[in-house]
């Protein structure tokens, strides 16, 4: 971001503090949720835990959707922290533009709590995360047996990921790698979303079936945009040549991993990531002991155990209550 835009946003920031600080008053119980982008599936569902869990406590919410766009997520910062709020839930747009957040935060001595992304630096009051590598490795698990149980034995796994500058973008990229390498299977390279459209999924898609002759596989590392690559396998001529697995989820995944027209998802549990968020944030305001990093765990969901998993996947990955 420009420097002397990042000057004059902090001059506006401290004018308008002053105002607000003068107001400001415990007793207020609004809570501001930052987050990338609204329009997202994922973060709209950990919204929705955020709002509920609040409500439940005697609180109410506000959000702030950036639209992944940095300069707006600024905005959004200054705005909440001058709207009379006594804490926030932040879901940065990267852990970079999150140590930004935090230092406006500390500034206005508002409490945070971080729900999934990171940070890489400053001052928060708890973490909640999930266990990005871990998941990542068990569903390149359920992606090497299946491509051994189908006897595909030089085939290469081409990766659509999101922005490896994120540390959960990293932790994925670690942990499915992991997992390939034990069953000696090789990438066919790996492709960073951007605007995480369904045609740049399409077009990143079509790039890696075209370039590689001996892809077997993709695997996205999101979920919403996922019938980007279903159109790319099916327009280049590969339905049924090439499996498709995921990170994250989406209704329809649940009837599509039992077709078998899925092999697998990697879901996380962004209803319950926000619930868990607010509490922390609080509980801190209470005066209770918080725990720093609560990390949740990734499900790796397949044929073999989607039916046992059905009422912990609907309620607390895709937010049915």
């Amino acid at each position: 971001m420009n420097l002397s835009i990042l000057k004059v946003l902090f001059i506006i920031f401290y004018l308008l503090s002053g105002l607000s600080n003068a107001n400001s008053d415990i007793k207020n119980k609004q809570i501001a949720y930052l987050v990338s982008d609204i329009n997202i599936p994922f973060w709209n569902i950990m919204a929705n835990g955020i709002k509920d869990k609040a409500k439940k406590r005697g609180y109410s919410v506000k959000v702030y959707s950036a639209n992944n766009i940095k300069l707006k997520e600024l905005k959004n910062t200054i705005k909440a922290l001058n709207s009379n709020i006594v804490g926030l839930v932040v879901s940065p747009i990267n852990s970079l533009t999150a140590v930004t957040i935090l230092k406006f935060a500390s500034k206005s001595n508002i409490p945070v709590s971080i729900s999934d992304i990171g940070t890489n630096s400053g001052n928060y009051i708890s973490f909640i995360s999930s266990n990005n590598k871990k998941g990542a490795y068990d569903i390149g698990l359920v992606l090497a047996k299946k491509m051994k149980e189908m006897k595909i034995d030089n085939g290469k796994v081409g990766i659509i990921s999101i922005p490896q500058k994120r540390a959960n973008g990293k932790a994925r990229t670690i942990g499915f790698m992991k997992a390939l390498d034990e069953y000696g299977i090789k990438s066919a390279g790996l492709l960073q979303q951007v605007d995480f459209s369904y045609q740049e999924t399409y077009n990143h898609s079509i790039k890696l079936i075209t370039e590689n002759k001996d892809l077997k596989a993709l695997w996205l590392q999101g979920s919403d945009k996922y019938q980007g690559a279903l159109d790319a396998i099916n327009d280049s001529g590969n339905k049924g040549k090439i499996l498709l697995i995921c990170f994250d989820a989406e209704p329809e995944f649940l009837d599509m991993i039992s077709k078998g027209e899925l092999v697998g998802a990697a879901m996380q549990q962004p209803y319950l990531m926000g619930e868990k968020a607010v509490d922390s944030l609080i509980d801190y305001l209470d005066g209770k002991k918080v725990e720093k990093n609560i990390q949740l765990e990734v499900l790796a969901i397949s044929q073999k155990n989607i039916k046992e998993k059905i009422d912990i996947i609907k309620r607390n990955v895709l937010g049915q209550k």
